[in-house]
């Protein structure tokens, strides 16, 4: 994906191949030697600096550009993943050609420890001219610590901030970045060959079966989004649903996209926290993509909550970003926290699971979709860059860069097994262990 358009000329390839001076200012080592000791004598990406340095093969792409002395700044006052993106995100730093492709090229470079102190030594010598304050991007949310001035941790009103961060950005950047079916979580591929738009139609399709929907029944869809799954319910397979989104724009489009659909009579979605629904008897309920959002600590009430909102043998579909084994850290890194998913959590699968088991439900079924999130992504990341453009005028350089990074990251996240994606069927077993299943479920898609 190029995520960006190039912001200034690509140096020439009549440079050599390491330039810069043997030594900086003060006897510092120039940035040709920092970037070959981090990168080896034979990079796997080529990084070009404003001073003229050239470190890799000048002819190569996709590259790193580190366009101003402000780039290092951010890297000296942030030095992890956070530090990079604030460079990246203001375009101090800038990534031509895919940056997908340069994050799988840098992917396997991991300096020593020997290594991590020489350059720390090494960076000392920039510090009087790079370590200065630098501005934080907008688009950064406040650190963890200054959030609780907004509410604790996954309160409503934190959650609601939250949800708005990164929903609330623009309809129209969202429909040129997800395509018509404007589904925001991961498609589940039919075929190898098949669109974006087909994996998402398939995905619904998937989870009504596992649901067991026949016309009739009565659908929740918690954290549903712009009402995908509510419409492909009411409109295939003949029930009645309530969606419910903390986004005030997702709901405002979900509901004109449903009398658009003629589905208004028997689809409604909400503007509202689902621990506001007041209804239950529901058949069947759908968590697609909400769970990330809940944190591990509110994990036996969430299944809880779901459970009462069921009848006896109603099923649940959770459908979720996990991590690979229940000792990973639950937190997300720095970059996701302050510039993507605010107060986001992801646990094992088997966390998932113990949780449904030990709150109102008996689980019948688990399917890892990872290898569909990858496909999911690359489709995002190709949206994004063939309407560069228009999503830059929609909602600024600098957001588009923030979801261009993270998509092509977590493509490379999900591709790597550091992530994966679990649908979890749970049924709310009846007085006398009536599970109202079929002895061999076959979802026939």
């Amino acid at each position: 994906m190029a995520a960006t358009r190039p912001l200034s000329a690509t140096p020439t390839s009549a440079r050599p191949r390491h330039h810069g001076g043997a030594s900086g200012a003060g006897g510092r080592p120039p940035l040709s030697a920092l970037l070959t000791r981090l990168l080896g004598d034979d990079p796997p990406v080529t990084v070009t600096a404003y001073d003229g340095t050239v470190v890799g093969d000048p002819d190569a792409a996709p590259r790193i550009h580190i366009r101003t002395p402000g780039a290092l700044s951010y890297v000296l006052t942030a030095p992890n993943e956070l530090g990079l993106a604030r460079a990246y995100v203001t375009g101090r730093l800038d990534m031509t050609g895919d940056v997908y492709a340069v994050l799988q090229a840098i992917d396997d470079v991991s300096p020593s420890m020997a290594d991590k102190a020489w350059l720390a030594r090494a960076l000392t010598g920039y510090a009087r001219e790079l370590l200065r304050p630098v501005p934080i991007p907008v688009e950064e949310a406040p650190s963890r610590p200054r959030r609780v001035l907004h509410g604790l941790r996954h309160s409503k009103a934190r959650d609601s901030e939250a949800i708005a961060r990164h929903y609330d950005v623009s309809n129209r950047f969202y429909e040129l970045v997800l395509g018509p079916s404007m589904a925001y979580t991961c498609a589940c591929y039919p075929d190898p060959a098949s669109t974006l738009e087909e994996a998402q139609f398939h995905k619904f399709d998937l989870v009504c079966r596992k649901l067991g929907l026949r016309p009739g029944m009565r659908l929740l869809d918690v954290g549903c989004g712009w009402g995908g799954m509510v419409a492909h319910a009411v409109e295939h397979y003949g029930v009645t649903a309530l969606g419910v989104t903390l986004s005030r724009q997702q709901a405002e489009w979900a509901q004109r996209d449903l009398a658009a659909r003629g589905l208004a009579g028997r689809a409604e979605v909400r503007h509202l926290d689902y621990r506001d629904v007041a209804e239950s008897g529901f058949d069947a309920v759908s968590s697609i993509g909400l769970t990330e959002h809940i944190g591990a600590r509110a994990l036996p009430s969430y299944f809880r909550f779901l459970r009462s909102k069921l009848r006896p043998g109603g099923r649940l579909l959770n459908h979720c970003i996990v991590r690979p084994h229940t000792y990973d850290s639950h937190r997300t890194g720095p970059f996701i926290d302050r510039y993507v998913f605010p107060d986001g959590e992801l646990e094992g699968v088997g966390t998932i699971v113990s949780e449904m088991q030990d709150n109102g439900f008996e689980v019948r079924h688990a399917e890892n979709l990872r290898e569909h999130y990858g496909r999911t992504l690359a489709a995002w990341c190709r949206n994004l860059d063939a309407h560069w453009d228009e999503a830059v005028a929609e909602s600024g350089v600098q957001r588009a860069r923030v979801w261009a990074l993270y998509m092509a990251a977590s493509r490379l996240s999900f591709e790597r097994h550091r992530l994966e994606l679990q649908q979890v069927l749970g049924v709310a077993v009846g007085e006398h262990g009536d599970a109202s299943m079929p002895l061999r479920p076959d979802w026939g898609v």
